[in-house]
């Protein structure tokens, strides 16, 4: 029997038919851009609409067990991610195409959007979602789990509640960009899923794709060892989650959707909720939320829990350091190819590379390389649909719109 691997993956993203997604994000072109990223393995995205599928046919080659793969050796598996009728999202994997079709048949009176929108929406209910799935031998779990819009615990207080008879079928979650395992942890039920972190990226450049991934400890790259580790079956599992800070993501604070002033979370449920400044509604933090629902102290993690490491991408350091705002920029990009000419990938650089090798591409963007590891680059958090902002540590904290009787400096979150 074969060694272990280790396998980079990140499992849920979107393809151009899905609502606000590049029109660059085919699969050649995510198969391309992910070994810049040092990701092995990556979900199709969508694959229960038919243009999508078509694509994924003409572009990848079904090497079998449920993978698929491009001439660059890149590997996908087969993903989708559903509306449910109470808003709550879930991420289904599946072992093989004959099984998509199945599962779209048992859904097809369900679902008027198949073959218009990338994210169906089904008007079931999880359990109902989940035995479909489940009697057709694929994977279920749900999606960024906490964010105020479309997570299931913005929905239930309990997962339990969600999947009904089924929810012991189910054995993972995504934490989503505004939460990591030090936070989820403290819901002692989710103790026994796996968590995964995953980009859910609208586009394949590498600020985006792969900005979240899971480290997989398998003997091959097939759906039935994937489904072992997110079951911690026979030795394999997840040893490792790459995200965000959840500082960085964009509903990690209580704040306002019009005038984005941060709220204290008891100050939101006195004024219902509504922005006495400007009237508009004010969107309750995954922080906040986990508060509620929490019944342990942090670092409460159970024994299968692998190590969370923060991560910001390689383009947004580069782009503190030049002080620009725009990750995408001409300028970011030209020093950015350059660290890629010499590393090859961006998990290369940010975790391995050494700060004398960097320092010979470029001496300032290895100082703040160098900042990030160990950790120095502070954050404006977000909150109500906004990302964080990345604040450099030789520049002074900023003083943040806060309603309350005194402002708050960055330090108080």
């Amino acid at each position: 029997m074969a060694d272990y691997i280790r396998c980079n993956a990140d499992l849920h993203l979107h393809g151009l038919y899905s609502g606000a997604v590049s029109s660059s994000m085919i699969p050649k072109t995510i198969a391309e851009q992910a070994p810049l990223k040092g990701i092995n393995l990556l979900g199709t995205a969508d694959i229960l609409n038919a243009r999508w599928e078509k694509l994924i046919k003409e572009q990848l080659k079904d090497i079998g067990n449920g993978i698929l793969e491009h001439e660059n050796k890149t590997k996908f598996i087969l993903q989708t991610e559903v509306e449910d009728n109470n808003r709550v999202h879930h991420i289904i994997l599946f072992p093989e195409f004959s099984k998509v079709e199945e599962v779209k048949e048992k859904l097809k009176n369900k679902c008027k959007d198949f073959d218009s929108d990338g994210r169906p929406k089904i008007w079931l209910n999880g359990e109902e979602i989940a035995e479909a799935c489940i009697e057709s031998g694929c994977m279920l779990g749900f999606a960024h789990a906490f964010t105020p819009y479309f997570g299931l615990y913005s929905k239930f207080d309990s997962y339990k509640d969600c999947y009904g008879k089924y929810w012991k079928n189910i054995h993972f979650m995504e934490l989503g960009l505004s939460a990591d395992t030090n936070m989820a942890d403290r819901i002692s039920e989710l103790h026994n899923l796996t968590f995964l972190s995953n980009s859910d990226a609208h586009s394949p450049w590498p600020n985006k794709m792969g900005r979240e991934f899971n480290t997989f400890k398998i003997k091959e790259i097939t759906f039935n060892e994937i489904a072992k580790a997110l079951k911690r079956e026979d030795g394999r599992g997840s040893v490792l989650n790459v995200g965000f800070n959840p500082l960085e993501g964009k509903y990690h604070k209580t704040r306002c959707t019009g005038c984005l002033t941060f709220f204290e979370p008891k100050e939101a449920v006195k004024l219902n909720w509504k922005c006495p400044q400007c009237r508009k509604s004010i969107k309750k933090g995954v922080d906040f939320r986990i508060e509620e629902l929490a019944n342990l102290n942090k670092d409460a993690h159970p024994n299968h829990r692998p190590p969370y490491k923060h991560t910001i991408p390689l383009s947004e350091i580069i782009a503190l350091a030049m002080n620009t705002k725009n990750a995408m920029s001409n300028k970011v990009q030209e020093v950015w190819k350059l660290f890629i000419a010499k590393f090859n990938s961006e998990t290369r650089i940010l975790l391995n590379a050494k700060y004398e090798e960097l320092e010979t591409i470029n001496p300032t963007i290895a100082e703040y390389i160098q900042y990030f590891r160990e950790d120095k680059i502070n954050y404006i958090p977000g909150g109500a649909g906004v990302y964080g902002q990345l604040i450099p540590p030789n520049k002074p904290m900023e003083e943040l719109k806060t309603y309350n009787t005194s402002q708050k400096s960055l330090a108080d979150f």
